[in-house]
Order: structure tokens, then sequence, then C-alpha cells
């Protein structure tokens, strides 16, 4: 009993030594650790990523058996394949790191904002007048059965999209997105691009997505608004040419054959509010910068 004591004894001293000696900076240590794999699952949470992740263990509880039993061959293949797994852990997932990346990089940070394109705030009034334009110019294309593909750029730049189709800088009207995709029209084939309200480009080449377990009856064009919307935050309308529904691409899913009103409630939530938080942002740090002077 009294060992048992004794025992108890000595563990609560260590635990209090370990109290006495904790730190503060042990502790955002701790938390900063914790927001890491927090961030991680949330990130390959629902994509390949999750698939590769459940390999690699696998492939580790694999070399830890053989490790175990001594296995030599294996063993020697398997030090030789951990050796360069910071390699292989970058190729492997490099769509996913570059993805959180652009996660920080859209981070409101002040000393960030020397890389904003324009800082200019958005004019909410042209927005608006925009969404409702597209929403007629869509539903009239579906009625028709003519094929479309729109981008509403968000805080991810898409210059670079931009750069392969026709720079035009327009005002949004119905009739000029119809005239776009008209199938005669020599800008029809490819995407148009919206950036604050504006029709920016058109004929622009989007990546397709990579991901092959979507459904097979999906032409170029859901592609291509996929693959968009899985590598920027940008809102993607595409209009089928075979059926006439309009679906809604986000963060790499693909909303189908959506009504009016909901088209118009979700680009009204992803494209107005954005814009209206942008605004007051953009306010107070200028009120900041010229209190700072």
């Amino acid at each position: 009993m009294s060992e048992y004591l004794k025992g108890i004894s000595n563990f609560i001293r260590e635990v209090g030594s370990v109290i006495q000696s904790f730190r503060i900076a042990d502790l955002l240590d701790i938390i900063l650790v914790a927001f890491i794999i927090y961030s991680i699952i949330k990130l390959i949470r629902e994509t390949r990523a999750a698939l590769l992740f459940k390999g690699l263990l696998l492939v580790g509880v694999a070399y830890v058996i053989i490790y175990c039993l001594n296995m030599q061959v294996s063993k020697f293949i398997f030090q030789r394949l951990f050796t360069n797994i910071i390699i292989v852990l970058f190729v492997l997932f490099q769509p996913e790191i570059r993805h959180a990346l652009e996660n920080v990089g859209r981070s409101n940070i002040s000393l960030a904002n020397i890389f904003n394109r324009n800082e200019e705030q958005p004019d909410i009034s042209e927005i608006k007048k925009a969404i409702i334009e597209i929403v007629r110019a869509c539903s009239d294309m579906s009625s028709k059965k003519i094929g479309a593909l729109i981008v509403f750029e968000k805080e991810t730049p898409l210059g670079e999209i931009i750069q392969t189709g026709t720079e035009i800088d327009a005002t949004v009207s119905r009739e000029l997105i119809g005239n776009i995709f008209y199938p005669k029209s020599p800008l029809h084939d490819g995407a148009v691009i919206i950036r604050a309200g504006r029709i920016k480009a058109a004929s622009c080449i989007l990546p397709l997505t990579e991901n092959h377990s979507i459904s097979s009856d999906l032409g170029t064009r859901h592609r291509a608004a996929l693959g968009m919307s899985e590598e920027s935050d940008a809102v993607i309308l595409v209009v089928s040419e075979e059926t006439g529904c309009i679906s809604i691409a986000k963060n790499g899913r693909l909303q189908r054959d959506v009504s009016d009103g909901i088209i118009m409630e979700k680009l009204t939530e992803e494209l107005v509010n954005t814009a209206s938080a942008y605004n007051r942002k953009t306010v107070i740090s200028r009120l900041f910068g010229r209190g700072s002077r």
C-alpha cells in the first residue's frame, strides 16, 4: 500500500513540475500544431487527397510490420522510399498545397495589400445590375438551348485565364451576353469572365477538372466549370447546350438544374455580400492608414 501511495505521490510531483515549467510559448505551440492538423484535415476532407493520405497510412503500417519482423529486403526498399518522403509528399499533394497557399494569400493582411490587382472599391449597384442581366440572359439561352459558360471572379485573381481569351471590358447586358454565346459568334466557344460587375474577357480557356468520379453525362463546359471552381473561389454558371439546364459550380461542387430565383440568390450572396464586406474593410483600412500617417 505504501508503494502504491508513493507511486501516486511521485506522479503528482512530476505533473506539478511539468506545470511549473510550462510556458506561454508551449501553449501557443500546442495551439499552432492543433490548428495546422485541423487545417490539413479540413483541406483534404472529401477530396482525392484523403484517399492518398489513407494510402500513405497503410504504407506506414506496412513499414512498421516489416520493421518488427526484420524483413531485410522489404525494409531496405521502404527506407529508400521514406528517405525522399518530403519530395514524394510535395508531388502527391501539389494541388492541395497550392490551394492551401492560395487560401493564405486570400487572408486580409494589410502588408499583403500591395499585391491586390487594384484599390478601387467594387460598385455594388453595377454588380446587382450585372446579376439581373446575366440571369435574364441565362434564362433566354436555356429556353433556346444555347450553351454558355460564365465565370464570376471573386478574391482569386483570374489574370492568367483572362489572357487566354479576348479582353472586352464592357458593361454587362442581356443582349451582349446573348451575342457572345450565339453559336455562330467567334467568341462563343469558351468562357466569359465577369470582374466587379463588368465583362472582362470572352472566349477564355478554363482548366478541366481532374475528378474522374463525376457523372459521365457531363460535357466539357461542366468539367471546365468544376475545374475552375477547384482552382479558385470563383462562381461559375453553366448553361447546357443539350438540355438547357443551368448549373452552378462552386468549391469543386456542381449544383445542377437550378431555377432563376436560386441563381439570383446565390450570385447575390456570393458577389454582392462579398463586395460589401470588401468595401467596409477598405474603408476601415484607409481610416487606420490616415491615422497612422
